[in-house]
């Protein structure tokens, strides 16, 4: 009889702790929206005036080195009362809103997961665009990072044999299986997909430290090394047509991280020599000291008349996947 109240009490037990831990778990829902979609819950006021042109000019201004202009994030406005119920799982969200003080913060699967959302709060307008405006940066690279670990997410579904680029270069990468190899030298790689009206490329091959280290002028090294691999590996519709970078844009330069790796990263617009083609490029010349060389990932589209940032966005992804053995 005792033993059979003790087991009685243990089980109570358990199914009470159990139920408290249900209680404080919080089950959330997939999120939704399109990669780089922003949420903006705002007054209606405040986004037609003053407050909203400063979230427009800083969350949808131009990407850089896209041939035409297209924003950081596709912006869509509603109103508080109306972010609610299926809204709340967008994955991105920006909250302006008057309070008592003026406030910033980030909150992480709040209503959704993944799900990336930013608060600001100020008693005026002059205090909401302050705070915008002093939090701009944060906001998009917080963004960004959070759409490119989502875009990473969904193209681990189904991904391409790499073995080929691990033998040849040393370099891992998770590539779609939508894409195919187009040239497989021995120290050259080329991978495309075809895309409605275009083609998505990429290119990984390696060059000496020296090839960028021994000038001052990196752009300036960067340029002759993209335009020299072009003429040798990309050729245009026509006999003595090639890739090279456009002359008449100066690309962005940046300094980033690829696998914890000092990397150059480089923006901007190539055309085809003699030929009317062109589009964008982002180019990543990552140092590895271990084995004297900079690994060169780089990227483009061909896709006239269309927009290109999204495209873009997916070939940064597959890049910023690297592993550098």
């Amino acid at each position: 009889m005792k033993k059979s109240f003790l087991l009685l009490l243990s089980i109570i037990f358990l199914v009470s702790c159990k139920n408290d831990s249900t209680e404080n778990e919080r089950i959330l829902s997939d999120s939704s929206g399109n990669i780089n979609q922003l949420t903006v819950v705002m007054e209606n006021n405040l986004w037609e005036g003053e407050v909203g042109e400063v979230v427009r000019n800083h969350l949808a201004a131009p990407v850089d080195g896209l041939p035409q202009e297209e924003p950081l994030f596709s912006l869509s406005q509603i109103p508080p009362q109306a972010f609610s119920g299926f809204v709340r799982k967008n994955r991105l969200f920006l909250h302006v809103e008057k309070g008592t003080e003026r406030a910033f913060g980030i909150l992480r699967e709040e209503y959704a997961k993944p799900q990336t959302g930013v608060v600001v709060k100020g008693q005026t307008n002059e205090d909401l665009i302050d705070v915008i405006k002093k939090n701009s940066d944060s906001i998009v690279e917080i963004l960004k990072k959070t759409e490119l670990k989502e875009k990473q997410r969904r193209i681990g579904k189904s991904l391409k044999d790499d073995e080929i680029l691990k033998e040849k270069l040393g370099v891992s990468l998770k590539i779609p299986t939508a894409y195919r190899y187009a040239m497989n030298e021995e120290d050259f790689i080329w991978i495309r997909k075809e895309i409605p009206k275009g083609l998505m490329e990429i290119l990984i091959y390696e060059v000496p430290l020296r090839t960028i280290e021994n000038d001052t002028n990196v752009i300036g090294s960067i340029i002759k090394m993209r335009d020299s691999i072009g003429k040798k590996y990309i050729p245009g519709p026509v006999e003595g047509t090639y890739m090279q970078t456009e002359e008449a844009y100066a690309p962005y330069l940046f300094e980033s991280s690829i696998d914890g790796h000092f990397a150059y990263e480089t923006r901007g617009t190539w055309d085809v020599k003699n030929a009317f083609m062109a589009g964008p490029f982002v180019n990543y010349a990552v140092r590895d000291e271990e084995n004297d060389r900079y690994v060169i990932l780089e990227g483009f589209v061909f896709s006239p008349s269309m927009a290109k940032r999204d495209n873009m966005f997916e070939l940064d992804a597959i890049l910023r996947s690297a592993k550098i053995d």
